[in-house]
């Protein structure tokens, strides 16, 4: 690797504070970026981090090279920006971060016109539940929900209205019951999310009240893809959206329940960095969903 591009690295490492948040932005293995850093090191013969069982700090060399690197990597964005600018496309690397259920159901289908659209960008997808900071992992987009939103600091941008029904499958349905009020629901197997509390208030607006219902279940996932499925096979009720169950409900394989309860409390968003000059990549993807979504997203529009 040549200097230019170990300073860059080097300057990513200090802003994500690890190896592996460096690794994660940058389509690498944290050995890989580890090597480097030392490589830099051997070159410039000085120490420029210090490494420990609490972390990475930098040294005194480490933190006056930090200021050059840091600048280096500046005027190469803004270099790649002008160039975008007079190609007229988007290049580079975008970084994306989605739920698993929304990327396999709503995402990765769109993204063949995305890219044939954008030719020389290229695109890494971290298909996840957990908490995602945007500027630690180096994540462009986040395509996160309401209740999923934990940096004050990012900006989001609406993509769909989310919304939820309860539904179960016909086989628990004939085995269990099928629930009429709100009230039924504490006396059957509902399926939690393990990872977003919030997640789990199901806020069911009707003539009876808009408090929580309290679930009764033995069965919870870190994934509502994992719940979708969990549904699907029978083991219980679940609140789902309807961007991943419509299908299932018109062809049978799932039972929408208690249908003249709403659950619209939550939004589809598109989360990123507070930036002044946004990434043409970044301007690019979130122009491409909201125009793909529309006012009325496609699993919302009558056929």
């Amino acid at each position: 690797m040549e200097l230019p591009s170990q300073m860059i690295l080097f300057a990513t490492v200090v802003e994500s504070e690890s190896f592996s948040a460096a690794a994660r932005s940058l389509g690498l293995t944290p050995s890989a970026v580890s090597r480097q850093i030392g490589f830099l090191e051997d070159r410039l013969k000085v120490r420029l981090l210090n490494r420990s069982k609490h972390g990475l700090s930098l040294t005194e060399e480490g933190r006056a090279f930090y200021e050059r690197c840091a600048d280096l990597a500046a005027r190469v964005s803004e270099a790649e920006n002008l160039a975008t600018a007079i190609s007229g496309q988007p290049v580079g690397v975008l970084r994306i971060a989605a739920t698993v259920a929304f990327a396999k159901a709503q995402l990765l289908p769109i993204m063949p016109e995305f890219m044939a659209r954008y030719p020389e960008l290229k695109v890494s997808l971290e298909v996840t539940d957990r908490p995602i900071d945007l500027a630690a992992e180096g994540i462009d987009v986040a395509i996160r929900f309401t209740e999923q939103v934990e940096d004050s600091f990012a900006v989001a941008r609406k993509l769909a209205r989310n919304r939820r029904v309860i539904c179960a499958a016909p086989a628990y349905l004939k085995r269990a019951g099928t629930p009429t009020t709100r009230q039924d629901l504490a006396h059957h197997n509902c399926l939690r999310l393990s990872t977003v509390t919030r997640w789990n208030d199901w806020h069911l607006e009707g003539a009876e009240g808009t408090d929580p219902v309290p679930l009764t279940g033995n069965f919870e996932a870190n994934s509502a893809d994992a719940i979708y499925h969990a549904a699907l096979s029978g083991l219980g009720i679940a609140r789902l959206s309807t961007y991943l169950v419509g299908e299932d409900i018109k062809a049978g394989r799932l039972v929408r329940l208690l249908p003249d309860y709403a659950d619209d409390g939550s939004d589809i968003l598109a989360l990123y960095s507070e930036k002044r000059n946004l990434s043409p990549r970044v301007r690019a993807f979130i122009d491409y969903l909201s125009a793909h979504f529309g006012s009325v997203p496609p699993w919302e529009r009558e056929e």
